[in-house]
């Protein structure tokens, strides 16, 4: 996909932050909307479909985690939220509740495009494996239509998470140091600068996957390393 071919949503009611990041990233050669509200973006997003959305938490009508929650629910997208809020716990909980990235008001505009690239880049993480089934006895993974299924039932996973299942599940049996998962799932830094964000991803992919998050049968966790994927059967 060509960069000016993305389309990303600017969600935040803010009009001067908003009209400033969407005047930046339309000389970008990107297609942009926006919208200053909750209930007027998943109206856009319904009929415009973007690629990524630029999300602010604090919205006069709407929660920014609710609304990455339902954008998740709808299509596969990819999500970076845009807040003043520092806590580790409200950046956590931006990726549980299925951001991709997190940037923190005021933001420098290059650093706001570097992420922005970063975060489509990975993309082409599935492109470069090989486009046929994964399967793993009741666990299907899909990587062309980048759909899960458990026992025939479609699985909803972020496209963060997606990646992330889908860089273990083709490595089966290989040790992933939480660092190179880093590396090759986000693409870049730690947004967080710590490696327990991994674990944060993990730990929603067991609850979505696994019979029983607490005893996983596909991901195993690796003491002090990290972790690999396992088929229940070969193990």
């Amino acid at each position: 996909m060509k960069m000016d071919s993305f389309k990303i949503l600017v969600v935040d009611d803010d009009q001067a932050i908003c009209n400033l990041i969407v005047r930046f990233l339309s000389q970008q050669n990107y297609e942009i909307q926006y919208a200053y509200d909750g209930k007027s973006a998943l109206e856009i997003f319904d009929t415009f479909l973007p690629d990524l959305v630029i999300l602010d938490i604090n919205l006069p009508d709407a929660l920014g985690y609710n609304i990455c929650e339902e954008m998740q629910k709808r299509i596969d997208v990819l999500i970076l939220m845009l807040t003043s809020r520092s806590d580790l716990e409200d950046k956590k909980k931006a990726f549980v509740t299925g951001a991709d990235d997190y940037l923190t008001k005021p933001f420098d505009l290059e650093e706001l495009q570097y992420r922005l690239k970063a975060i489509l880049k990975r993309r082409r993480i599935i492109r470069e494996e090989k486009n046929q089934l994964l399967i793993f006895d009741d666990l299907i993974i899909d990587p062309v239509r980048r759909e899960v299924k458990v026992k025939n039932q479609v699985v909803n996973l972020t496209a963060l998470e997606f990646n992330l299942l889908m860089f273990l599940a083709s490595r089966p049996g290989i040790v992933c140091k939480r660092p190179e998962l880093i590396k090759e799932v986000w693409e870049y830094s730690n947004p967080i600068g710590d490696m327990r964000v991994v674990d944060v991803h993990i730990g929603q992919i067991r609850k979505k996957i696994e019979i029983d998050p607490s005893t996983p049968s596909y991901i195993q966790t690796v003491r002090g390393v990290g972790y690999k994927f396992e088929s229940p059967s070969s193990s």
